[in-house]
């Protein structure tokens, strides 16, 4: 079978090493423009163009797909039975849809319906959902709607970052997308149509990042800190000074006479102390801080993090 594949970050990536390693004739690979990153904004190319270049396959880079006639009519020529897209970072036309004769195929890190959109992973742990997955899927020009190929349901742990479970998704997404090769191949390939009972995981900014004290409880800041590690970290201000929190934990009801706290503001320290940690209380529980981040400061246990930066009880933060 002659494919195309398309895709960018890391999680891509895995899903290109399976397929070269499974055997497929990979015609072409097209991936995002080297972009500038970093302090010294030096050029970087993505994971996928770095296995590309490593397994010597054909690279194309387009600025844009829609309305590229030029490279469109590049990858008509390549004649590929299907194309493999995931986690492109474009929308594809119908004109490119169209071409493979066994259809576009995607890898999606989510159990669609569910989460059709940019950020499914984050999301998934951002809600604290227990359940997750991918879903390989035949494209078509809406976003996610596709028919519903094959599936794959994984658990999400209790303390599990995005970053973890991007991870382990991006593994579980490359052995799904070449069995879903192999079901093409034969012509086995079950075809499940979506249905309307859908939910939309758009793109993170960083304004969501910030911590509600007045309104969230322990577990849904436990979330946000686990749904932002490591995209930006989830972020707060004590005494006009941005901090970030990468890993807090919810103290037992053992830890803390919870009927004694309730006279405090919400954000308000309860204990800070380099060998108990920073307890800060919330609409509901004590969260406590486990990895910290000052301003203009690397990342530490809090324990560290305090004895250089001492935070005084009953401190509040905004």
């Amino acid at each position: 079978m002659r494919i195309v594949f398309m895709g960018t970050p890391d999680f891509a990536r895995e899903s290109l090493e399976a397929v070269y390693h499974a055997g497929y004739e990979i015609l072409a690979v097209v991936t995002n423009p080297d972009r500038p990153k970093g302090r010294g904004m030096k050029m970087m190319k993505s994971p996928v163009k770095e296995l590309a270049e490593e397994k010597q396959l054909p690279i194309y880079q387009p600025l844009k797909v829609r309305n590229n006639v030029e490279f469109i009519e590049e990858i008509k020529a390549l004649n590929p039975d299907v194309i493999c897209v995931v986690a492109y970072g474009k929308i594809l036309p119908k004109e490119i849809l169209e071409i493979p004769k066994l259809g576009c195929i995607n890898v999606h890190g989510s159990l669609l319906p569910k989460y059709r959109g940019a950020a499914p992973i984050q999301w998934a742990v951002l809600n604290g959902d227990k359940v997750t997955g991918i879903t390989t899927m035949y494209m078509d020009v809406g976003m996610d709607t596709g028919d519903m190929i094959l599936k794959e349901e994984v658990e999400i742990g209790e303390e599990e970052t995005t970053g973890e479970l991007w991870n382990r998704l991006s593994k579980i997404g490359g052995e799904l997308l070449v069995k879903t090769l192999k079901e093409i191949e034969k012509g086995t390939a079950p075809r499940e149509k979506q249905g309307e009972d859908f939910t939309l995981a758009p793109m993170l900014d960083k304004q969501m990042a910030k911590i509600d004290w007045e309104n969230k409880t322990a577990k849904e800041i436990k979330n946000l800190v686990r749904g932002f590690n490591p995209i930006m970290g989830t972020y707060t201000f004590l005494k006009g000074k941005k901090i970030k929190f990468w890993k807090v934990a919810i103290a037992t009801k053992e830890e803390v006479p919870l009927e004694e706290i309730g006279k405090w503001k919400n954000g308000t320290v309860l204990v800070a102390d380099n060998k108990k940690g920073l307890w800060i209380k919330t609409k509901q529980g004590i969260l406590k801080v486990l990895e910290i981040q000052g301003e203009n400061a690397r990342r530490m246990p809090i324990g560290d993090f305090l004895r250089g930066n001492p935070i005084q009880p009953f401190e509040i933060f905004q």
